[in-house]
């Protein structure tokens, strides 16, 4: 017996059916038009559609509006007048489940399409008789559609109507899924010109004889394959449409899709087009390729990418441009400006801090390229400050981050009162949001001249020293978490270290150094246990000769939970906080995560020491609850903690509000 073979174009887009559905519900399509994105087995896509089976009744009239719809002997004039009656109904879909049904992944994509492109859910569940019946042809036909998208090519669909108690129809939507037709033949005619990439190009595509012949399987090989091209250098390759031959007898739809690869290309040099923001050099050191590389589409997108987030950057244009040479294209870059200059400002007011009001200035390239300067001050009740910092990102390479910074800042805390004038300078290898680093460090040096005022541990007594104080700290980390600000696998490790000379009557030196470490682990699907340790230690000098601000303190938000800031640790005789040589703190939380929002049930511990290392007596703990908000840059953050072993004139709560986790 000889089969039946019908040739069809497929659209490469996931949402043909989207298309096709909405040519549904136009009018007829005119002769000649282009056949349906979606396989059909109709010759002519623009015929009228049959009569709607169990649709062509007398409907009850209106003085018996819940007689039964298809009752036969209702007058034709009453029937005429309650077709133009509105009608309440709602939607069922029958026969989609179940074991004659289609695959839960393939019921979900058809529900979900046909709620977008629905006649009868685009009435909004009210329409007269007339309405309600051409909605319900419509949608019979987006149906078979979307099923033969799925790869049923024999699926038939029929629509019923029954009262509700009420007064209120259920159109109903039969189907009948039928056997899933599958692969027969996958053809790239053309691929071959690729060279040695064809087999890699053919495992992109990732078609094979007997996968279910669903048209989103095809259009997402054809998707890979685009990929895989420009990932491999075929800037100017061609695919075309997937033609499907659909054998009715033998359940099976072969796939062609024509390929023109044209040659693999090599990158030559960075062709700016438009305003010069910045210099083809710069943009060398952004761009993650070089001269005589493989032209690589996923490097394009980083690039472009890496340039939007400098800030400077409105949208970006990227593309490869013809040269005199055949296997070489050079990459042009077009962009737009962004404002380059920003205003800003924060009041807050927190429990023990008082009131603090944040202003600043920033020029994002007052100083090219990438040079940002931002000028900032704060007034509040514990910190007053003016200062000016630079920022210069992408410095002789990318990721690379030049530091400046001159700081005039008066400090009131319970722990000291420190008048300060800093300038210092720095590199560093930084992380985003967007690029996640494994690795980062930073180095640099530090002068700090500062008039402070503490008190005599022993006795209490006030007393004020003047410091002079140079550093060089360097840091380097590592990061093997999932993300950045909401880690839920992997662990973290740095380490920091600082000698620092001082003068203060004589001089004298001593080294400060600090190891953080963390580990998240995925209990269940939403469940992560995190952990969190840090110690440190300061070498070479006792805790009463060193300047109180560069002291050791432990207690809020970032530290032990319960307690405020600065009040964990050694107090002097006036219960005021004395700062320490030595730190260890710990941290245990359970981050439940329910949707958008999520609880955190932790506790804390932690302790300072005059001593160069820590004892790990005297521990102070603290606990509480966290709620937590996801949203598309991070989860906020707000903690409600209470110290376990409180002392007197601890608070009994405390609160700490941020974005990201606490750690």
């Amino acid at each position: 017996m000889s089969a039946a073979r019908t040739l069809l174009s497929v659209s490469s887009m996931v949402l043909a059916a989207a298309v096709c559905a909405s040519a549904v519900r136009a009018q007829p399509a005119p002769a000649g038009a282009a056949p349906n994105a979606l396989p059909s087995d109709d010759p002519d896509p623009g015929a009228d559609m049959a009569p709607m089976p169990g649709m062509e009744v007398d409907w009850p009239t209106t003085a018996d509006p819940l007689a039964d719809a298809q009752t036969p002997s209702a007058p034709a004039a009453a029937a005429s007048s309650d077709s133009q009656t509105e009608r309440k109904y709602r939607v069922e879909i029958d026969g989609l489940s179940g074991d004659e049904g289609v695959p839960a992944t393939i019921e979900t994509s058809i529900r979900t399409r046909f709620k977008l492109l629905s006649a009868l859910e685009e009435g909004k569940g009210s329409g007269n008789t007339a309405q309600i019946d051409r909605r319900a042809q419509q949608d019979e036909e987006l149906l078979r559609r979307l099923l033969r998208a799925g790869g049923y090519y024999d699926a038939s669909v029929s629509t019923r109507t029954e009262n509700e108690t009420g007064g209120r129809l259920i159109v109903h939507l039969t189907v009948d899924a039928g056997a899933v037709y599958t692969l027969g033949a996958v053809d790239l005619p053309g691929i071959d010109g690729a060279g040695a990439s064809a087999a890699k190009l053919k495992t992109a595509f990732g078609l094979s004889v007997d996968q279910p012949a669903d048209s989103d399987r095809i259009a997402a090989g054809q998707a890979a394959l685009r990929e895989q091209l420009g990932r491999d250098g075929f800037v100017f390759a061609k695919v075309g449409d997937p033609e499907i031959t659909v054998d009715h007898e033998l359940r099976k739809a072969n796939v062609t899709m024509p390929v023109d690869p044209g040659g693999a290309r090599r990158i030559g040099k960075i062709v700016l087009d438009g305003p010069r923001l910045f210099s083809p050099k710069h943009l060398g050191r952004i761009a993650r390729f070089r001269p005589g590389d493989h032209y690589d589409a996923a490097k394009m997108d980083d690039f472009r990418r890496a340039l939007i987030q400098t800030g400077l950057v409105s949208s970006v244009t990227i593309a490869p441009l013809a040269t005199s040479d055949p296997d070489i294209v050079d990459v042009s870059v077009h962009l737009e400006r962004a404002p380059p200059r920003t205003i800003s400002g924060a009041f807050g007011y927190g429990t023990g801090e008082g009131y603090r009001v944040e202003a600043s200035w920033q020029h994002r390239n007052l100083i090219r390229p990438e040079g940002a300067v931002t000028f900032r001050g704060v007034l509040g009740t514990q910190e007053q400050s003016l200062g000016a910092i630079l920022r210069r990102n992408n410095y002789k390479a990318r990721d690379r981050v030049l530091n400046g910074q001159l700081l005039f800042s008066h400090l009131n805390q319970n722990a000291y009162e420190a008048r300060t004038v800093t300038l210092a300078g720095g590199l560093e290898r930084q992380t985003t949001i967007i690029w996640q680093k494994k690795w980062t460090w930073f180095y640099g040096g530090e002068l700090s001249a500062s008039n402070e005022q503490d008190t005599v541990k022993a006795t209490g007594v006030p007393r004020k020293r003047k410091y002079l104080t140079g550093a060089l700290p360097t840091g380097l980390s590592y990061d093997g978490s999932d993300d950045l600000l909401n880690p839920t696998t992997g662990y973290r490790l740095s380490g920091r270290i600082s000698p620092e000379l001082s003068l203060q009557g004589s001089a004298f030196g001593y080294v400060k150094a600090q190891i953080d470490g963390s580990y998240y682990l995925p209990v269940t699907g939403q469940t992560v246990l995190a952990g969190r340790m840090r110690f440190g230690s300061i070498f070479g000098a006792s805790a009463e000769r060193i300047a109180p601000t560069r002291r050791f303190y432990s207690g809020g938000g970032g530290s032990v939970r319960g307690f405020g800031y600065q009040k964990i640790g050694p107090l002097d005789v006036n219960g005021d906080p004395a700062g320490g040589r030595s730190l260890a703190e710990f941290s245990l939380e359970a981050r439940v995560r329910f949707g958008d929002f999520g609880v955190v049930p932790f506790v804390d511990a932690g302790n300072l020491y005059a001593a160069r290392l820590p004892s790990f007596t005297g521990m102070r703990y603290g606990a509480g609850l966290g709620i937590r908000y996801y949203t598309s840059f991070g989860p906020i953050r707000v903690d409600v903690g209470t110290p376990i072993n409180r002392r007197s004139g601890d608070s009994r709560v405390a609160v700490y509000v941020s974005l990201g986790q606490a750690f």
